[in-house]
């Protein structure tokens, strides 16, 4: 591939085999590519088709592509070049260079479908040549951008005189000092002139949700399936809170996941609505599983009314009108939404799906059935409202902050008026135009086939790296070895041929196609879930958990193990950060970031981990930070030496013994997450040390990290001095003690001279 000049007017790719330089048509087309330079744009030659194929599939700002056609014999390799450009850059321009006088006879009718058209180069002006290809080029970057885009890529060009708000102007202001043009520098330009105030009416309102604004949540409506989308700029905890705040008050009563992030919790306490809970599954591993059918029965919802302390004698008759589930689970397991909606619908006017991290299920079919928007927003018309929350830029593309609510309107529908007025108590009027242009971004490139073909990508490599922890695993063994194991069915059923594969052997289209695969059976003990009903939950392939020696089948510690602890913190020394870690499970999410044979990397982290722990490295070598100013304690220790500590202290007082217990029964709720809430703002409140905390009830939610869901919802009782909740705060006082540089996070606590404090309503 060799590069020519560079403009900023586009990118055309020119593949000129076959034509030789020197000749008549080798000089016309020297004189073509200086004329498309001329008009700005960039020129890259390649010589061969082979160097082409390379440069369709890498290369994803191509503009225009240019094929030379001297013969018939090339063909099928030009038709598979633009199949794969238009895989991943639907409708750039393709242009055939021909001198052939019998070209058009033989070209045949899949070649004409592919192309814009035919430059005869010998007859044609160079000139007129020249302009056809730019305003083709024009035609596809103007068909390419997506509306709110569009706008404000089209107004950036505007060298406004703005006397309104950023006081910036444009990334002016930054310059005037030699710190501000250090960050002005490291941004660049365009961020800056993009950030405008919301006075710009060409561009439209997000509050009011007017023109461009508008207009990109009808796409995004479009894309996801719903009636009607917003497009959010506080993350998925302003989108989870607008439509708590849109369709709750304290007159009602909401069925709420207890598996639920903390923004639901925020959600309680600003409506003041009365919660009743669902009590998800939680496996050996720590890992919450799927809520069980029966807790959405509607006699047991009924059941669980009638028992809250929560909920007023008046309001005992009353259905709960919302509801609200965490799909997928933080560990990758996703409900079958269509049955859970099936069980709501008869006495839920309202289901909210939190799928802050599964915006992409809707564009593969492995998911099929297992996701909110499924279908077309047409098709429900008589069922229950339904939203769902996507964080954009978690697991799609997106700028930090941006996510989606989608709506789809049932036979309760809540009208846009209605509904803005949440939607507005939490959004700004000074909305940083580049999170919602990547919002909107992030979900136009999931239009059409290209939403399958990134997923697609995604959902190989996560399977090829599972497949090939599997692999070692089994290698390991039959040497009497341990390894890593992968947390996924240990075999599976081709439902084509009937036949069944080890994990390791199975063929990656398979693993990528069967959702069988991944089912949760029932019969399976893989997943560790008890109860299951069939078809009723899944794994997702793309969030990969990796499981460290050390726990038996029926949850007792084995003899021997690995801390996924000291896993995880010898990742970190290598710039890897997992994204959850219990005591024997290091969890890491496949994104559309993550490029082809990233995860070799990982894989080899977890072979050079084994050898290092194997070989009792010491800790002086291999975490020279650690040991420092800790050298009494570390000075003297192997990495196996450590890791027999800390697998040994987890034996003896088992913290995932604790929290398994303090999620398995719900504490004792004494007042409402809003009655807590509003003790905090009065001062009647109190940091209790773990000690003392017997039949206190906790003032804000406690949440240890992982799981990250809360231990004790605000307005909880810790209970007797013995429960689950204390015996895990106690116990966390002293692994901190005994193992400095491995603390836990526990949202919700403050450690004070080495005990851990809650705060507390004052009795």
């Amino acid at each position: 591939m060799r590069k020519i000049v560079c403009g900023d007017g586009g990118k055309v790719v020119l593949c000129k085999e076959g034509i030789k330089e020197g000749t008549e048509i080798g000089n016309r087309v020297e004189e073509l590519i200086d004329e498309i330079e001329r008009r700005y744009m960039s020129v890259y030659v390649s010589d061969s088709y082979e160097d082409l194929e390379d440069v369709v599939i890498y290369d994803k700002s191509i503009d225009c592509l240019l094929l030379s056609w001297p013969n018939n014999r090339e063909e099928k390799e030009a038709v598979d070049v633009i199949n794969k450009l238009h895989e991943s850059q639907d409708g750039v321009p393709v242009f055939l260079l021909t001198h052939r006088a019998d070209a058009l006879e033989n070209l045949s009718r899949e070649v004409y479908e592919h192309v814009e058209e035919i430059i005869w180069i010998l007859q044609e002006e160079i000139g007129f040549l020249g302009e056809r290809i730019q305003r083709s080029v024009e035609r596809y970057n103007d068909n390419l951008l997506p509306p709110l885009t569009k706008a404000v890529f089209n107004y950036n060009k505007v060298a406004e005189y703005s006397w309104a708000a950023p006081g910036h102007q444009g990334g002016v202001g930054f310059t005037k000092t030699a710190l501000g043009r250090r960050f002005f520098d490291f941004y660049d330009e365009n961020l800056f002139r993009s950030d405008t105030g919301i006075e710009r009416t060409s561009i439209g309102s997000l509050l009011d949700h007017t023109g461009a604004f508008l207009e990109g949540e009808k796409l995004a409506a479009k894309v996801f399936g719903a009636d009607r989308s917003y497009n959010v700029l506080v993350g998925t905890s302003g989108s989870n809170r607008t439509i708590m705040q849109g369709v709750l008050t304290d007159e009602d009563i909401a069925l709420v996941d207890r598996n639920c992030h903390k923004s639901i919790e925020q959600g309680l306490i600003i409506t003041g609505v009365k919660p009743v809970y669902m009590k998800p599954t939680r496996n050996r591993y720590g890992i919450i599983g799927p809520i069980l059918p029966n807790e959405m029965d509607k006699d047991e919802v009924i059941k669980k009314i009638n028992g809250s302390p929560l909920v007023p004698e008046k309001m005992k008759s009353q259905n709960p009108i919302y509801s609200v589930v965490t799909n997928c689970t933080y560990d990758g397991v996703c409900y079958n939404a269509m049955k859970v909606e099936e069980l709501f619908q008869p006495y839920i006017e309202r289901i909210h799906f939190d799928e802050a991290w599964y915006g992409y299920a809707r564009f593969n079919e492995m998911y099929k059935n297992h996701y909110a928007m499924r279908g077309e927003a047409k098709d429900y018309k008589g069922n229950a409202t339904v939203f769902a929350t996507h964080s954009t830029h978690k697991l799609l593309n997106a700028l930090s902050q941006a996510s989606y609510v989608h709506m789809r309107k049932g036979k309760n529908p809540i009208i846009e008026e209605r509904f803005n007025q949440a939607y507005m108590m939490h959004a700004t009027t000074s909305p940083l135009y580049a999170i919602a242009v990547s919002n909107e971004v992030g979900a136009a490139m999931m239009q059409g086939k290209t939403g399958k073909i990134l997923t697609d990508e995604v959902l190989k490599e996560a399977i090829d790296f599972r497949k090939m922890v599997a692999k070692y695993h089994k290698e390991y063994g039959q040497g009497g070895e341990w390894f890593f194991k992968p947390w996924n069915a240990e075999t599976v059923k081709d439902s084509k041929t009937g036949k069944v594969y080890n994990f390791e052997d199975a063929p990656t289209e398979l693993l990528m196609r069967e959702q069988s695969c991944w089912r949760m059976d029932p019969k399976d003990t893989w997943h560790g879930f008890q109860g299951l009903p069939e078809e009723w939950a899944m794994l997702d392939p793309i969030k990969v958990s990796i499981l460290a020696p050390g726990m038996n089948e029926d949850g007792e510690l084995a003899e021997k193990g690995v801390p996924a602890q000291l896993v995880s913190y010898y990742f970190s020394k290598y710039g890897v950060v997992p994204t959850r870690t219990t005591d024997f499970q290091i969890m890491f999410l496949f994104s559309m970031g993550i490029s082809k044979g990233k995860w070799g990397t990982l894989l080899d982290l977890l072979v050079s981990f084994k050898r290092e722990y194997d070989n009792n490295t010491p800790l002086r070598k291999i975490f020279p930070e650690l040991v420092e100013g800790r050298e009494d304690r570390y000075g003297d220790l192997g990495m196996r030496d450590l890791g027999d500590e800390i697998f040994q202290y987890l034996k003896e007082h088992n913290l995932g013994k604790y929290l398994n217990e303090a999620y398995s029964e719900l504490p004792e709720q004494i007042i409402t997450p809003r009655e807590a809430y509003n003790k905090i703002v009065k001062n009647e409140v109190e940091l209790v040390p773990a000690k003392d905390l017997e039949g206190r009830v906790a003032a804000n939610a406690v949440i240890p990290y992982p799981p990250g869901i809360p231990m004790l919802m605000s307005g909880e009782s810790f209970g007797v001095a013995d429960s689950a909740q204390i015996s895990y705060l106690r116990a966390l006082a002293t692994w901190d003690k005994q193992f400095p540089g491995f603390e836990h996070e526990t949202e919700g606590t403050a450690v004070l001279n080495g005990e851990y404090h809650v705060l507390c309503i004052k009795k």
